[in-house]
């Protein structure tokens, strides 16, 4: 049997919280067969997202289908306009049960097309870990185009698992039981030129001599319009929650590692500063907030972490308060064409786990998307 000890930051969903799940939509539908002989291969340079989770261990032992893998025929065609829009009974449509193992992947036919939807439990990976897998799953689905030997060589070039590499960590964190999210919220598109935010980073670089980047500008407009929708319910100061990817800085990890190659950064502002700034000046402080990466400095982020595990444990944590603040996570990049199995790229990509008062900041048409659930 194969374990690996979990990171401090996989501690911090060690109750099952914010599983990463997307819908993905192929009108020209996949070959199953393929698709399930892809998933089995991988459970090996993959494992831990395959094992199960308990007393601050991932383990695994044996790959079995029918723990991971679903598969359902449907006579009806899918309303593509429906799921487009996204609300939160699509959600809860298409959303997956909590399961065993840490991943499970449903596909769904239809008379028009196949629908794709693969559940990472946070604790065994980040979104770049999900996007990570499934482009390699792509890969070796594809047998027509790839040769058997192409994707070998891939998968010579494939995951490393030393997540506790920077600085150990004796976790012993109870059972896994996923929290019990509110899903009452209400879903809303807004859709955001790129020559809005081109033009906002230049007229910053001229004006302060400081570059912005798309996503300073983004999350402060995402920022400003959620402050309109719930700032009668928020307090004089709110929060803002961003993750940040560290592998491009941290090289004991590299963009192999498979895991929570994360920081979470909150930047605290004031109510009314934000609802009369312009959006210009919220991105401007928000770049001015963010951390250096460094070695040093995401080991003392890791120890900062033991440090609140010590005092309260895992149960006192939130990645974000919602009823003082938001998450904003950056998908813009999310490689959708690399996601081709054989018949094309994804027609559709929706995120199905959402938070109250969260922001998915996506791509579309050449545009950006925001996706506030509030």
């Amino acid at each position: 049997m194969k374990r690996v000890h979990i990171s401090q930051v996989d501690a911090l969903f060690s109750d099952g919280s914010y599983a990463i799940e997307f819908l993905f939509y192929y009108r020209e539908g996949l070959n199953t067969k393929r698709l399930r002989e892809a998933l089995r291969r991988l459970s090996t340079p993959f494992w831990p997202m395959f094992g199960e989770y308990r007393d601050g261990l991932i383990s695994y032992d044996k790959y079995r289908e029918d723990a991971v893998y679903a598969e359902e025929a449907s006579g009806e065609e899918l309303d593509t306009r429906e799921i487009r829009e996204g609300g939160f009974e699509v959600c809860s449509r298409f959303g997956l049960p909590d399961s065993e193992r840490l991943f499970f992947l449903k596909a769904m036919r239809f008379k028009n097309g196949t629908v794709l939807v693969p559940k990472l439990k946070h604790l065994a990976g980040d979104g770049y870990s999900y996007f990570y897998f499934l482009s390699l799953l792509a890969v070796l689905t594809q047998r027509s185009r790839f040769s058997l030997k192409s994707s070998l060589t891939r998968l010579l070039y494939g995951p490393h698992h030393r997540r506790t590499i920077l600085r150990d960590f004796p976790f012993r964190g109870g059972p896994q039981e996923t929290t019990p999210q509110d899903n009452r919220f209400a879903i809303k598109l807004e859709e955001v030129s790129r020559a809005e935010v081109k033009s906002l980073i230049k007229g910053a670089a001229a004006a302060n001599n400081l570059r912005l980047s798309s996503n300073d500008v983004l999350s402060a407009l995402s920022l400003k319009k959620l402050v309109s929708i719930q700032g009668e319910s928020w307090g004089e100061s709110i929060g803002l929650t961003m993750p940040i990817d560290v592998r491009p800085q941290i090289k004991e990890f590299g963009r192999r590692f498979f895991g929570n190659g994360i920081m979470l950064h909150t930047i605290e502002l004031k109510k009314e500063e934000v609802k009369n700034s312009p959006a210009k000046e919220i991105a401007l402080r928000i770049r001015s907030s963010m951390p250096s990466v460094s070695k040093k400095t995401y080991q003392n982020y890791l120890a900062g972490l033991e440090q609140t595990f010590t005092s309260g444990g895992t149960q006192n944590f939130r990645l974000y308060d919602p009823s003082r603040g938001c998450l904003v996570t950056n998908l813009s990049k999310l490689p959708s064409e690399k996601l081709d199995f054989g018949t094309g790229p994804p027609e559709l990509v929706l995120p199905l786990t959402t938070g109250k008062n969260s922001v998915a900041i996506l791509a579309s048409n050449g545009n950006y998307v925001l996706r506030f659930a509030y």
